[in-house]
């Protein structure tokens, strides 16, 4: 996908305050206590197809390590330009992640998913360790990742 219409998609679909309505949503990721470096995650969003729609945030700022993020960067091809200005430091181990940001009211109950691929140092990757649906119903319901998350929920 090309820099712009990638640009132009993130902010149609996800935030997209012209064109409807968006909401103050808070992200929260807790990591087990698996005791090794801290992990890169990528949260990006796909639509009912499958197809990727938008990174909304990657802890870890080196671009080097975001191909162990294997599935993020099958979609994106590792393009910087998909997570420019929105970066932070890699999450330690037993560590939070917490990010506020708008979501188009769009992406709620309309079939997008929200995933998280994980990926530490001299461990094994964990593409899409969390993948949960987008619905109103389902905020504040905490759910298990398979290897570094031991939750992750969202909130209005």
């Amino acid at each position: 996908m090309k820099p712009l219409l990638a640009t132009l998609a993130v902010t149609t679909a996800l935030t997209a305050p012209g064109l409807a309505s968006a909401r103050p949503v808070t992200l929260t990721t807790n990591l087990n206590n698996y005791g090794g470096p801290g992990a890169y995650l990528a949260l990006y969003v796909t639509d009912s197809g499958g197809n990727y729609v938008g990174s909304l945030w990657m802890a870890g700022g080196r671009s080097r390590y975001y191909r162990h993020l294997s599935d993020w960067y099958r979609f994106t091809g590792g393009n910087t330009a998909e997570v420019n200005g929105i970066t932070g430091a890699s999450v330690g181990s037993g560590r939070s992640l917490t990010v506020s940001l708008d979501l188009s009211d769009a992406l709620f109950d309309a079939g997008y998913s929200l995933h998280i691929d994980a990926a530490v140092e001299n461990y094994r990757e964990s593409p899409s360790e969390i993948v949960v649906p987008l619905t109103t119903a389902g905020a504040g319901t905490p759910v298990r990742g398979r290897r570094y998350i031991a939750a992750f929920d969202y909130s209005f």
